[in-house]
């Protein structure tokens, strides 16, 4: 039996849908709500470094204003749409809106493959984007603010930060026209590892509530799961790397553009990550079965699924052979609605993508505002608090007559510097987050996470459009 597979602009618009029904809104909002605001659509050329002029098409889609700026990443992909930047746009907003990150969505792309470009190409064809969307209107501290995404980094982000400035001089702000920076132009510590520590964060709150989880088969925490991660870039390693060294669990299968491996008794990420690095495939590492495809770490024995690669990875071709109880979505999209149909009528425990990797804007977020404020985090207290926590420290050695031990002291005495107040604030906000869609769910009886996700969202934003006077 063949089946067809849904776009992701689709799938977002049946999920939005299905949600919207719970809420009760006026059809007039609902509509607003859920369409793009704007859509910017480039065709401009760009040089090879043999001289030859490729002309490329890119995209900007700026999906809501409700709130400014907008927010969203940049990704290089050679399959690219423009209904996939705007499905993509639109999951930003609601990802904003259930974790109170003050954005609208946004995303953008060029259609190139990122693999076949010179550096040299990479950043004229970067520095150009960058140029079209200043032309446009399209970016700026408080206009729209990009991030990488799917073949993007910080040096793509450095290059366009350094290109807006020099297009916007006197610009105070200019540092704030996009995140995910490097370090030392102004980025924050624990971004590159922030979409991967969220779906962490975002798996140990799903599984801390041992009588919900009974219904998917399944016992609270993390540690001692067997956990399958198919997508080993940026989101998937670092992911796999939390599940791993802090939550204790097993990684029985990984899985990469080239193929996938699996031990039921585990396996180094770290190890299988320098592994290759050397060979430039995880393929036939020597403490690993190497599997028929990538396809096939998704129906691997296994308690939690980690699809962290592209969008449309579980569809009702194969929803059916997935054997994980719980499957989590680190990337956009990975599971459509058919597929989702089938997962939930057997009782498996989805975390939504709109909920489980929003840890990369909330620290985006954190990252533009200290842009803003031009001032680390912790500069300021550090040391106080240090000083405050070793004095303390001495008085109660004093009145107790005892010392604690060296290796414990520096953890007691410790100021919060930037990384601890960026992995408190994600921690919090997942938490947090999470919490609230259960809560909707709830109140409004809906029987899945994430309609209850969607639902939580369409109602912010409407509170947003209610209290500006824009709707009754």
């Amino acid at each position: 039996m063949s089946h067809s597979r849904r776009s992701l602009w689709e799938s977002v618009s049946d999920f939005y849908d299905r949600a919207a029904a719970y809420t009760g809104l006026p059809p007039g909002l609902l509509a607003e709500i859920k369409a793009c605001n704007s859509v910017l659509r480039m065709r401009f050329p760009v040089k090879h470094d043999d001289g030859t002029i490729e002309v490329v098409e890119a995209f900007r889609a700026e999906h809501s204003h409700h709130r400014l700026p907008t927010k969203g990443g940049i990704r290089f992909s050679p399959d690219l749409t423009q209904d996939e930047v705007i499905a993509l746009a639109a999951l930003m907003t609601y990802k904003c809106a259930i974790t109170g990150v003050p954005f609208g969505g946004a995303k953008g792309g060029v259609r190139i493959d990122p693999h076949k470009i010179s550096d040299g190409f990479r950043e004229r064809l970067t520095r150009r984007y960058a140029a079209e969307l200043v032309a446009k209107n399209f970016i700026g501290p408080a206009v729209d603010v990009p991030a990488p995404d799917y073949g993007t980094g910080e040096r793509e982000m450095a290059w366009i930060a350094d290109t807006f400035r020099s297009l916007s001089p006197g610009q105070l702000h200019s540092a704030a026209c996009v995140t995910g920076k490097p370090l030392s132009l102004h980025g924050i510590h624990g971004r590159k590892e922030a979409t991967g520590l969220g779906v962490y964060y975002g798996i140990q709150e799903a599984l801390s509530r041992g009588d919900e989880l009974k219904a998917h088969g399944l016992t609270a925490g993390i540690e001692g799961k067997r956990v399958v991660v198919q997508g080993l870039g940026n989101v998937g390693y670092h992911a796999a790397k939390f599940l791993q060294h802090q939550g204790k669990a097993i990684i029985v299968g990984l899985a990469e553009i080239e193929g996938a491996i699996a031990n039921p008794n585990g396996l180094d990420v770290d190890a299988v990550m320098e592994f290759r690095q050397q060979t430039g495939s995880i393929l036939n590492y020597p403490r690993a079965t190497t599997l028929a495809g990538t396809a096939a770490a998704l129906e691997l024995d296994c308690d939690i699924l980690v699809p962290a690669a592209l969008e449309n990875q579980i569809t009702a071709a194969n929803a059916g052979a997935i054997r994980a109880r719980v499957i989590a979505e680190a990337a956009n999209g990975p599971i459509d609605t058919e597929g989702e149909r089938i997962l939930l009528a057997r009782d498996r425990l989805i975390i939504p993508d709109v909920y489980l990797n929003a840890g990369g804007v909330t620290v985006s977020y954190f990252e533009w505002l200290k842009n803003l404020s031009h001032v680390r985090f912790g500069r300021i207290t550090a040391y106080h608090e240090e000083t405050s926590h070793r004095r303390f420290l001495g008085t109660i050695e004093r009145l107790t007559g005892k010392q604690v031990p060296d290796e414990e002291r520096a953890g007691l005495i410790h100021g919060a510097r930037e990384i601890d107040f960026v992995r408190s604030g994600l921690a919090d906000t997942m938490i947090s987050a999470y919490e609230d869609i259960r809560k909707t769910a709830r109140t409004m009886k809906i029987p899945d996470l994430r309609t209850a996700a969607f639902a939580l969202a369409i109602v912010r934003v409407a509170e947003t459009y209610k209290a500006a006077g824009i709707f009754p």
